[in-house]
């Protein structure tokens, strides 16, 4: 076995950061497992000064990880975004069970690539896009501890992948995550960057569920804010609704404002959908760590429940009008398009 093969096959500590598709190449990254445990974004807010790298062809990395045995076996992390995803997996995390990795730059490519085709360099065929796929679930599926499983938190958009990978030999498991349509627009409008954020992928959105629903029948400009995030909200839940379909009763809907509610009930449940056997007193330890009381993508911020709360009843009385209009355009959608009418079945479920 050579040099690269065996510390491939040791540890995770060989990270796949960025792919060139251009000259199909990849980048491994050094990380520890703090800098796993500290990373929120496993993208290129993960490289410091000192980040040491190492750039090789598909092919030399395929020979590598083939001599080395890797198996894919990544359970995984489904959500619509601004909905706790991070928190959940930083208490998978601190669990001791679960080695999570959050959204690595790559899987966010391979996304695009599938849904915006024109972004490939050249035509890839099924079986190159599944070569490449494999070999990177293989290298996302290592752990630095036996008996951990490896549990992959994506970036909202990869949801478009989502029943792709739940359909794959491996059996993986995923929670899809999601609050309701009304808290959903709610924490979007109580929050400056949020809406601003929504504003740029709501286009992509409509574009996403458009293909799901088979025709072309929304145009944005017609749109109010509110109507703009319940579309929002309905293209990234049809994602889910595709992954439940794929995966069966190995994706577990989970409701983010049902898990703030009974969060050692739910933390519970979550651990024992990734086979993680984590004992009462152990879930309730995660729970009265800091990670409950701090912001996840930023833990240098206060951040806690009541203040979710505070901020939410804040946005609803200052943005009732437009909450109203967007309830108002998902319930008109659902008697109209069946993919709807799902969203909010699985949202209610």
């Amino acid at each position: 076995m050579d040099a690269l093969a065996s510390s491939l096959e040791r540890s995770p500590e060989l990270f796949p950061h960025t792919w060139d598709l251009r000259s199909d190449a990849v980048t491994l990254i050094r990380l520890t497992r703090a800098d796993y445990e500290k990373a929120s974004f496993l993208d290129e807010r993960v490289l410091k000064p000192h980040t040491l790298t190492r750039t090789l062809p598909f092919g030399p990395l395929a020979a590598s990880v083939a001599t080395g045995k890797l198996e894919e076996r990544s359970d995984f992390i489904f959500h619509i975004g601004h909905v706790g995803s991070t928190l959940l997996s930083r208490l998978l995390d601190a669990g001791g069970g679960v080695f999570a990795l959050r959204e690595p730059a790559i899987l966010r490519t391979l996304a695009r690539m599938r849904s915006d085709p024109e972004l490939q360099p050249r035509v890839w065929d099924g079986a190159e896009f599944e070569a490449r796929l494999s070999l990177l679930l293989k290298l996302w599926s290592r752990t630095f501890e036996p008996g951990q499983s490896a549990v992959i938190k994506a970036t909202s958009f990869v949801s478009e992948l989502a029943a792709q990978l739940l359909a794959r030999p491996s059996d993986p498991k995923a929670v899809l995550l999601f609050v309701q349509p009304e808290s959903y627009i709610a924490t979007i409008l109580g929050g400056a960057n949020a809406r601003q954020e929504a504003k740029l992928l709501t286009d992509g959105r409509l574009k996403r569920l458009h293909r799901r629903n088979g025709r072309e029948v929304w145009r944005l400009a017609s749109f109010s804010e509110g109507e703009g995030l319940a579309l929002s909200w309905a293209a990234e839940m049809s994602a889910l609704v595709d992954a439940q379909r794929a995966a069966g009763a190995r994706a577990l809907p989970l409701d983010f404002d049902r898990f703030l509610e009974s969060p050692q009930e739910k933390l519970s449940t979550v651990l024992r959908h990734f086979d993680s056997d984590a004992s009462t007193d152990a879930v309730a330890r995660v729970l009265a760590s800091p990670h409950m009381q701090r912001y996840s993508k930023a833990p240098e911020h206060a951040y806690s429940p009541e203040l979710r709360r505070e901020i939410l009843d804040d946005a609803r009385k200052a943005h009732a009008a437009e909450i109203a209009k967007g309830l108002a355009w998902l319930e008109r959608a659902a008697n109209e398009f069946p993919i709807i009418a799902e969203c909010l079945a699985m949202s209610s479920r």
